[in-house]
């Protein structure tokens, strides 16, 4: 008799890699091999320092594209660069044959720059953040000792999913 067991742990890297190859497989088994991903990219560049970046990943049929990563290091923001560099990409993404790009926000960060780029929300998942204001210590630290005076808003705890084409 087979003695299974049931463990509170994360997996193994060679779990992690059976796992895959066993969703590999399933998708295969049901008309759907798996297709790599692939990453491009733009990097913006202050001389030699690194001030921002938009990537993300596309497989080969270059149906949908994922943006996973749009940043602009603070000091920065604020002068079109954002949109710049996301511009920039969409022009790439055009040209390689992507119809769709997807990304998510957290409803404090981005979601009115991302509908100025023509974004829309298709998905808000209220309260996926949890909100700590005042976190003791630490903002503590942060601010120099001032208290945040309001509770969070519904904005501050929102995730949104974004689509654009």
């Amino acid at each position: 008799m087979p003695n299974i067991q049931l463990i509170e742990r994360d997996m193994t890297p060679a779990e992690l890699a059976q796992m895959n190859a066993g969703f590999d497989l399933h998708a295969s088994q049901h008309g759907n091999p798996p297709v790599p991903s692939k990453r491009y990219g733009y990097v913006l560049m202050d001389g030699e320092s690194f001030i921002g970046c938009a990537s993300g990943l596309t497989n080969d049929n270059y149906e949908w594209f994922y943006l996973t990563d749009l940043f602009i290091e603070e000091t920065y923001r604020g002068q079109g660069l954002g949109a710049k560099i996301l511009n920039k990409l969409e022009e790439r993404l055009i040209e390689i044959g992507v119809k769709h790009i997807w990304t998510w926000t957290a409803g404090y960060e981005a979601p009115g720059f991302y509908k100025k780029q023509g974004y829309s929300a298709f998905v808000e998942m209220p309260n996926w953040y949890v909100c700590q204001w005042p976190r003791p210590g630490r903002v503590m630290e942060e601010t120099g000792g001032l208290k945040r005076k309001k509770p969070c808003s519904l904005k501050e705890t929102t995730r949104l999913l974004l689509l654009r084409f």
